[in-house]
This record gives structure tokens, sequence and C-alpha cells, in this order.
């Protein structure tokens, strides 16, 4: 698993540690029932407070991207494919709004955007 801290980021710690496990159980990249970095242990190796990695964690936990097991660790939860349905639909929502913005400022029209969409969505099949 690999985390970075952004200090320049105005987006505090715990949460860019949310962000980016988060991102990679999405990905897949972390997988189903692996086992994530100790609390203290990611908290040491980020140089970070335990405290800080421990928010994220439970941010995670209570989202149901991980699970705990008393005195064993945390680990990927099984991957709930509604829940992933809804992030990648939130996804998609945040980059239909940047492409919303940017046709309006280069003043393309819907027939324009609706255009290109097929024209990626054919490319894809």
């Amino acid at each position: 698993m690999n985390i970075l801290i952004d200090n320049k980021s105005g987006a505090p710690i715990y949460d860019q540690i949310y962000s980016q496990i988060k991102s990679q159980i999405i990905s897949g990249a972390l997988r189903e029932n692996e086992m994530l970095p100790s609390i203290r242990g990611l908290a040491k190796d980020l140089r970070i407070s335990f405290i800080t990695t421990k928010r994220a964690y439970e941010e995670l936990e209570r989202e149901g991207f991980i699970y705990t097991l008393p005195s064993k660790g945390c680990y990927v939860a099984p991957k709930n494919v509604e829940l992933l349905r809804e992030e990648n639909l939130k996804r998609i929502e945040d980059h239909l709004d940047q492409i919303a913005q940017l046709a309006v400022s280069c003043n393309l029209s819907r027939e324009d955007i609706m255009e290109m969409v097929r024209f990626s969505l054919e490319d894809r099949k």
C-alpha cells in the first residue's frame, strides 16, 4: 500500500489517508480481505500521530470499506457492489460538473457535448 502525504494540500492528513486507501480499494489495488498496515505502523511510517491514522481507519470502517478483527488487525472488506456503484456514480457526477463548466467556458452546445460523449463511448466498445 502506498500513501503519500502532501503537507501543502489544504486537505487534512486523515482525509488524505482515507481518500488514498479508499481509492486503492475501489480500483482493486487493495484486494478483499487483504490486511492493512497496523494503525501504529502506518503512523510510524508516515511520521504522523497514531490518532490521525486511527481516524482515517475509523472512517473507512464506518463506510464499509474495511473491517477490524480484534487483536488481528484491519482488512479490506468484501466489496459491496451497490456501494461501489454509488461511489462510481458520484465520481461520474463530479466529472460531469467539470465538463459542464468547461463546455460553458468554450461555448459548446449540448449537441457538441453529446457527440463527444458518444465518440468516447464508441472507443470503449
